[in-house]
């Protein structure tokens, strides 16, 4: 039901005209307020606090239906932000997004490096050792770093507060790497979807491109990687906590992560020379996925994860696949 609903409001406000508006400087509010009226900022919270209290594995399609409409807003995190900080705690209903790392610096100023979305977040979660912030970045100065990605930096005292311990700061990088993993599925299967239509419309030579077997190997690779995202991203979702369990998380954001150029260059080969202008929507969801790819650690991140995690269970590779 959820699932239907939002697909509904992704066709009529997501469209990627509204998309290419919201990345040139539009007013993203109408977009936001089609979600956030709707009460779907809190799907995760309990039905005691009038949430819906979504499972985490009914959350999956959800996510991945942002990422098919090239989503440019931190809606997913935002619904996410609700399980990871527990009953009880209010979070303001403006975008909010995960810091995938947070410092100060030798000026003694607050930094939240290369922060997802980070251009049109209004709040961050961020994780220290001991505590989970919520900080307003509406006065941070904010660096860009590539698209809807950017630095923030806090000239002088920033309005903070702990929404939780260390040991739910140690899940906002798990749940940002399984939150985006699932979006990258999105729209992995979204650019494979274009290019396959392409290639069975576009004519060359008197006969699709579709017809050339060099052209169906290109696409026969695409979709093993895309079922394979898909896979390993909902497995992350696989879980009774409300939160994904850390090492499915980070297998599924390596296995995403290492998809993408692979996806999304063989969609541009295949597109040719349309693919990359601004007029063509293929471009709109590969650079989302680049964008995604380095969110919250990319695959040489998360593959180190995961190998530690290999070798410190003492256990054959294919019994470490099995267990998990």
């Amino acid at each position: 039901m959820f699932a239907e609903a939002i697909e509904v409001l992704l066709r009529d406000q997501c469209t990627p005209e509204k998309v290419r508006a919201i990345e040139g400087g539009a007013s993203p509010t109408p977009l936001w307020s089609a979600f956030a009226d709707a009460g779907f900022l809190e799907l995760m919270r309990p039905e005691s606090e009038g949430g819906a209290e979504l499972p985490l594995p009914e959350l999956w399609p959800l996510l991945q239906a942002f990422g098919r409409h090239a989503m440019p807003l931190p809606l997913a995190q935002s619904i996410g932000a609700r399980a990871l900080v527990g009953p009880g705690i209010e979070l303001p209903l403006e975008p909010m997004s995960f810091a995938p790392a947070i410092e100060r610096d030798a000026d003694g100023r607050l930094v939240c490096h290369r922060v997802p979305d980070g251009a049109r977040a209004d709040f961050v979660l961020a994780a220290e050792p001991s505590r989970l912030l919520l900080i307003d970045s509406r006065d941070a100065r904010r660096e860009p770093a590539g698209g809807s990605v950017a630095t923030l930096i806090w000239e002088g005292a920033q309005p903070a507060w702990v929404v939780g311990d260390a040991a739910r700061a140690k899940l906002l990088a798990p749940l940002g790497a399984a939150v985006h993993a699932a979006q990258m599925a999105g729209a992995m299967a979204r650019v494979f979807e274009m290019s396959l239509q392409y290639c069975n419309d576009r004519q060359q030579f008197g006969r699709p491109l579709g017809k050339f077997q060099a052209v169906q190997h290109q696409l026969a690779v695409m979709a093993e990687h895309v079922a394979a995202v898909s896979i390993a991203s909902e497995a992350a979702f696989e879980a009774p906590a409300h939160v994904p369990e850390p090492l499915r998380a980070a297998i599924a954001k390596a296995r995403a992560s290492e998809a993408v150029p692979l996806v999304a260059d063989a969609a541009h080969a295949l597109h040719g020379a349309i693919g990359v202008t601004a007029e063509y929507d293929l471009q709109i969801f590969t650079r989302r996925l680049r964008e995604w790819r380095g969110a919250h650690g990319s695959e040489a991140h998360w593959n180190r994860v995961v190998g530690a995690a290999l070798l410190a269970s003492n256990q054959s590779a294919s019994a470490f696949v099995r267990a998990i």
